[in-house]
């Protein structure tokens, strides 16, 4: 019954940013955290950032923390990934999820591509 739909993508020079938001619906209450992986093409999907959709404690990948940050908005049922200094390896599918349980990702949405050029 949970939907999640991502939007923000499209393409940018190295140094720039993005941001992209995820719009959900459904029983959003009953999640534990929100948060963001992508896919770069020929690899694995791999985490970026979440957030705790009560108390809004946040996690980063080493490889993101500092240049993004991720946020929500609890009456809006969105959360959000402010993309600062991109670089051509965060290029990929970024999708957002959602966690019944802390880390059991279970309701995805449909990916929205990020390209960064060098």
């Amino acid at each position: 019954q949970v939907q999640l739909v991502e939007s923000g993508g499209g393409l940018v020079q190295a140094g720039g940013s993005l941001r992209l938001s995820c719009a959900a619906s459904g029983n959003i209450l009953s999640f534990n955290s929100m948060g963001w992986f992508r896919q770069a093409p020929g690899k694995e999907r791999k985490f970026v950032a979440d957030i705790a959709w009560r108390g809004g404690r946040t996690s980063y990948a080493d490889s993101v923390k500092g240049r993004f940050t991720i946020s929500r908005d609890n009456a809006k049922n969105t959360v959000f990934l402010q993309m600062n200094t991109l670089q051509p390896e965060d290029t990929g599918v970024y999708y957002c999820g959602g966690a019944l349980v802390e880390g059991a990702y279970s309701a995805w949405g449909q990916g929205t591509q990020v390209t960064v050029s060098s």
